[in-house]
C-alpha cells in the first residue's frame, strides 16, 4: 500500500494542475481592484522620440486600449497580430513596455509593426505594479474620462479580441 502513496499523490497534482490549466478558462476571474476607477497616474519616457507618456494622454479622444508588453514575452508576440488589428481599425491603441531593454522592444515593432499610437518605458516596472499587471500580456480598455473598463490577462486572441476586447470598447465608448 505505501508503494501506492506517491503515485496517487501525483496523480492528484496532475489533476489539479489539468484544472487549473485546461479546464479553468475564466481568466478574468483575476478581476481588477481597478475596474470603473481612474487608471493609476503614472509618466514614462517614450520609446521613441522625446517626450513622455502620462496618464493625462490616455484621456480625451474615447477608448484607448493600454497593452503592457516586452520583446521577450511569447505571448506578446502571439497576440501583436490582434493589436495590429485593433490599429488597422482605428481603436487607439497605447503600449507600456515593460522591464525591456529599449533596443529590444523597438527591433520588436521594427519587425512585427507597431500598432501603438505611442509607447511608455517601464524599465523599473513601477508602472505595472501599480496597474496590478501579474504577467505580460495584459491589456485595459480606459474610457475617454480615463477609467478602467475592462481588464483582460494573458494574451489576446481572435476569440477574445471578438468576444471581450471589442464588447469593453463599445462600452468605453457609450460613458
Amino acid at each position: 500500500m505505501r508503494a501506492f502513496i506517491p503515485i496517487i499523490a501525483f496523480a492528484l497534482l496532475g489533476m489539479m494542475m489539468a484544472w487549473g490549466l485546461l479546464i479553468r478558462e475564466d481568466r478574468d476571474a483575476l478581476r481588477s481592484a481597478f475596474l470603473n476607477q481612474p487608471a493609476p497616474s503614472f509618466e514614462l519616457p517614450q520609446l521613441a522620440g522625446e517626450g513622455r507618456l502620462t496618464t493625462d494622454d490616455l484621456k480625451g479622444d474615447g477608448p484607448v486600449v493600454l497593452n503592457f508588453w516586452a520583446s521577450w514575452c511569447a505571448p506578446c508576440r502571439a497576440e501583436h497580430p490582434e493589436l495590429v488589428k485593433l490599429a488597422d481599425m482605428g481603436v487607439r491603441v497605447a503600449g507600456i513596455n515593460y522591464k525591456n531593454d529599449p533596443e529590444k522592444a523597438q527591433a520588436f515593432l521594427d519587425q512585427l509593426g507597431n500598432p501603438f499610437e505611442v509607447v511608455g518605458v517601464d524599465e523599473s516596472g513601477r508602472a505595472g505594479i501599480n496597474f496590478g499587471v501579474a504577467a505580460l500580456p495584459e491589456t485595459f480598455v480606459i474610457d475617454a474620462n480615463g477609467v478602467i473598463v475592462y481588464k483582460h490577462v494573458g494574451p489576446i486572441n481572435p476569440g477574445e479580441l471578438d468576444g471581450k476586447i471589442w464588447p469593453a470598447i463599445r462600452e468605453a465608448a457609450e460613458r
